[in-house]
């Protein structure tokens, strides 16, 4: 056991990553699967700067803008609604329609991008 324990421990960070993007796949084909993981990579980006931009806005004081969409893109950042914050669907990651609330929070900020 102590053994198989050290064995796990020695595998390179790429062997790790792989073998847990494979188990988060399930029956989604490998080709189809890059799709879904940059889609998150993007939405996580998006939401740590939406994130990180309203932060500096409450230290400014600024606290009664922070739903206002003009003080995030001045800035280069989306204004995401809170159906497309990482925050939001953490909460609900364990609901058996995260695929379709994951769907919905990049179709909204799709709809940003592309009025």
């Amino acid at each position: 056991m102590a053994k198989q324990k050290k064995e796990e421990k020695q595998k390179p960070i790429e062997v790790s990553l792989w073998d847990a993007a494979n188990k988060l796949r399930g029956s989604v084909e490998p080709a189809e699967y890059k799709h879904v993981v940059l889609g998150l990579i993007f939405l996580k980006f998006a939401s740590d700067k939406f994130e990180d931009h309203r932060a500096k806005l409450i230290a400014e004081g600024k606290e009664k803008y922070i739903e206002m969409a003009d003080f995030y893109n001045m800035n280069n950042v989306f204004f995401l609604e809170e159906n497309s914050r990482w925050s939001y669907l953490i909460k609900k990651s364990k609901q058996n329609d995260i695929a379709l609330l994951i769907d919905t929070a990049l179709h909204t900020i799709e709809k940003i991008i592309r009025p």
